[in-house]
């Protein structure tokens, strides 16, 4: 009877255990996706034939089968014709997941 106590208790342990670790998971994947989603986003800002506008742009994006909400804010450095491009990544509850930051020739007086 005690062997059998033990051994539940130790079962209960590993069940919750691998709770712990299918969540951690789940976070690791959402959160490399967010980034990936990110980087396109900037990679568009960087690759695209006009510079991007000084100011704040928004749109979604579908990655990995889940929607993504990125907000971008393109900033000038304060060195001529180079701007700042921060991309932000949330997912459908509006948990920022992923960040990013590029650097690009341009802007709005170009």
């Amino acid at each position: 009877m005690v062997a059998l106590a033990v051994f539940s208790l130790a079962a209960m342990a590993l069940i919750r255990l691998e709770g712990a670790t299918i969540r951690g998971a789940a976070t690791v994947d959402a959160t490399l996706t967010a980034r990936m989603v990110a980087s396109n986003v900037a990679v568009e800002a960087l690759t695209d034939v006009r510079a991007p506008v000084v100011g704040r742009a928004s749109g979604s994006e579908v990655n990995g089968g889940r929607r993504w909400r990125w907000q971008r804010d393109v900033t000038p450095t304060g060195a001529a014709g180079i701007v700042r491009i921060d991309v932000a990544v949330a997912d459908d509850r509006g948990t920022v997941l992923g960040r990013t930051v590029a650097v690009r020739r341009g802007g709005a007086g170009e």
